[in-house]
């Protein structure tokens, strides 16, 4: 296989790569309330005060985004095929929690993803895009 990949493709991987260091830090920082981490909450304190509400399930939650984020990064940089669904089914989860947060009033900022989200899963819906992730694709490019 070739080393050859869209600059879409480098965006996707570097978008799930910032969502590895983004939930590794909250999972770390929820795990050590009141550390030199707790500054990160600046950013977003409504996010705070929701993981808070939800107690040590918020650190076990921020954990598997983090995993399923590096994995998800992984995948899309080798062009494997789960790597592409991982992607497809993280996008689509995050585009219907932001739906939810703006219909229920929770998050209004969320509807400045719900486009983003709704933009990304198309251009990796598309017939082109996926034909990167597909067998013949890689076998064609060794």
């Amino acid at each position: 296989m070739s080393n050859d990949r869209s600059p879409g493709l480098i965006a996707l991987v570097v978008l799930f790569s910032i969502g590895t260091c983004a939930s590794l830090l909250a999972a770390v920082a929820l795990a050590f309330p009141g550390s030199f981490l707790e500054a990160v909450w600046r950013l977003n304190p409504n996010a705070r005060a929701g993981f808070t509400s939800i107690g040590s399930w918020a650190i076990v939650m921020m954990a598997a985004v983090f995993i399923a984020c590096l994995f998800t990064a992984i995948g899309l940089w080798r062009r494997r095929r789960w790597g592409y669904w991982l992607a497809v089914a993280m996008l689509v989860m995050n585009l219907g929690g932001d739906i939810v947060n703006v219909i229920t009033g929770t998050e209004r900022r969320a509807v400045i993803g719900i486009p983003i989200a709704g933009a990304i899963l198309v251009y990796l819906l598309r017939k082109r895009t996926r034909y990167h992730f597909t067998n013949s694709a890689m076998e064609s490019k060794s």
